[in-house]
């Protein structure tokens, strides 16, 4: 039984080392505690740690995060996921003047009460359609559709003329497991939002510096008007951003009438490490290297379930991947919903007491780092074999 993370590795009660990461969830892509982050982090720390106020160090990731992503001409930062994808909505509504948004069914746009509905994430993995708590007046402006289905996009447009402020997702889905969206599926929502004067959204906490350095975006030629960061852009702190179109993001205060603020948004420290993560990311061979690992890791389970009798299917895109235990295809939720998550759960208990620690829900994806090694898939193949031999 585990108990505590210490740096980049998983320890039991007695403090003996276990693997690190694989699947390690989304700040850490250049491994936990990385040195450079450390040190910048701690020349920071002896300047403050918070002042509530503006810093200059908020202008030098805004800097950069606008060169990188192509949609985002204006940025904003907050403190999590969460609060960008519920700034975001505040802001389709207001820009358009429409209150009814359309989010894909399995796609996690954070907590807030308005994208609680046929949530993926943690609330597939626990069986609930949506959560206690919420009120059905706050959800019923949020409009659903399965993942790759532009028909099912267009009805909801149909049945709501002039009425829908915007469409949100996940470009790649990570949330309901790793899905790739089909071809032609973003496309056709850029067309579509454009012809129906609604905006399109691309939330990009998982994605955004990790599939590519300017996000699902610049992966798939596919510039959406607003987007949303966190994770990365952080680097293990803390933090969230929203962006886009300077004529929308010009609507927030002060420029604009939506109101939007927080005391701790843009602090110095998350600030630096966003600021060094982005450094690193930028070095030659960065991409290749996730990459080249995460395409071994997949490849190899894949083949060992197959050699195994097991029914698997999955991918890889850069350094992000899913593992389904179906034969598929997995397109959308719902086909995802077919996989066997008792076969699931062995698998990851199986993984854990041999020390390799995998997203705990098959309706998470899972990512590698700069960290991840050779020798480390190769454990990890090797504890895979050995479990999935033995169910």
């Amino acid at each position: 039984m585990f108990d505590r993370v210490k740096g980049a590795y998983i320890w039991d009660v007695d403090g003996n080392q276990y693997i690190d990461y694989v699947g390690t969830w989304g700040p850490a892509i250049c491994g936990h505690a990385h040195p450079q982050v450390l040190a910048a982090l701690k020349e920071t720390l002896e300047k403050g740690t918070s002042f509530g106020a503006p810093s200059a160090l908020e202008n030098v990731l805004a800097e950069i995060v606008i060169d990188a992503v192509p949609s985002i001409e204006m940025v904003r930062f907050v403190n999590s996921g969460t609060e960008a994808c519920m700034a975001v909505l505040r802001l389709m509504r207001a820009f358009t003047g429409r209150e009814k948004v359309i989010k894909f069914e399995g796609c996690y746009h954070g907590h807030a009460d308005m994208f609680l509905v046929k949530a993926g994430s943690g609330v597939a993995t626990l069986g609930l359609p949506d959560s206690p708590g919420v009120p059905k007046s706050v959800t019923s402006n949020t409009l659903t559709a399965p993942f790759n289905d532009l028909e099912a996009v267009k009805a909801l447009f149909d049945a709501n003329p002039g009425e829908i402020a915007g469409v949100i997702l996940e470009p790649v889905v990570g949330n309901a497991g790793f899905i790739l969206p089909d071809g032609g599926f973003l496309a056709g929502l850029r067309e579509m939002t454009h012809e129906q004067g609604a905006l399109l959204v691309f939330d990009e906490v998982m994605t955004g510096f990790r599939i590519a350095y300017g996000g699902a975006q610049e992966k798939f030629g596919i510039t959406p008007d607003l987007t949303t960061l966190g994770k990365i852009i952080g680097g293990g702190l803390p933090v969230g951003a929203y962006g886009g179109r300077r004529d929308i993001m010009a609507m927030i205060a002060p420029m604009g009438p939506v109101y939007q603020a927080g005391t701790l948004s843009g602090n110095p420290l998350a600030m630096t490490a966003g600021i060094k993560t982005l450094e690193l990311l930028r070095q030659p061979g960065a991409y290749d290297h996730l990459e080249r690992i995460t395409k071994r890791l997949i490849n190899g389970l894949l083949q060992i379930a197959q050699e195994t009798v097991h029914p698997a299917c999955g991918g890889h895109l850069s350094g992000m991947f899913g593992l389904f235990f179906t034969a598929g295809p997995v397109h959308n939720y719902e086909q995802a919903k077919q996989s066997d998550l008792h076969k699931f759960s062995h698998f990851h208990r199986g993984m854990l007491e041999r020390g390799v620690y995998l997203a705990p829900s098959q309706f998470e994806a899972g990512f590698t780092s700069l960290a991840h090694t050779d020798e480390d898939i190769d454990q990890t193949l090797k504890a895979a074999q050995a479990v999935l031999s033995s169910m």
